[in-house]
């Protein structure tokens, strides 16, 4: 494997992106994110976010291929980041090394994050980037069609 790219995300990135986020297994695992799969919704959303200033957004790409993206975007009054690997590439550290690209543009302190409380991977990528668990909460996640508990992290 060579070694990953971290580049601004391009409207011409966002057809790969949506196939990447249909993946059934991956939305599950994610848990709190749409399962709509709407192609045009998609674009249309993603569009109107590539013009807001007040988000960072990368795109990985391996070997010049696109396997996933990450950003940090403001929910409310919190910076909040999230992060997106191709299942196929999973397991292979380009989830913390996305993270990481986008803290690197990120002055603001301090970052948050979550995850559904089974998704022992992903805590796993915020933990090693330096965020700390600082709460639990239920919600409702949108891919398992039911309230799951989530944990909350934080990083100073």
């Amino acid at each position: 494997m060579s070694e990953p790219v971290f580049r601004e995300m391009r409207e011409s990135d966002l057809p790969v992106l949506f196939e990447i986020q249909c993946d059934a297994e991956a939305q599950k695992m994610a848990a709190f994110t749409s399962t709509a799969n709407d192609r045009e919704a998609y674009l249309d959303k993603h569009r109107r976010l590539l013009a807001d200033d007040r988000l960072v957004r990368v795109v990985v790409e391996l070997d010049g291929e696109i396997v996933g993206s990450a950003a940090a975007f403001p929910l409310g009054e919190e910076l909040n980041v999230t992060y997106w690997i191709k299942r196929e590439f999973w397991g292979r550290g380009l989830a913390g090394a996305a993270l990481a690209a986008v803290l690197e543009q990120v002055t603001v302190r301090p970052v948050f994050a979550s995850a559904a409380s089974d998704n022992e991977a992903s805590m796993r990528v915020l933990e090693k980037g330096g965020f700390k668990r600082v709460g639990r909460e239920r919600a409702f996640a949108e891919a398992r069609g039911q309230e799951i508990e989530e944990v909350m992290f934080r990083l100073e």
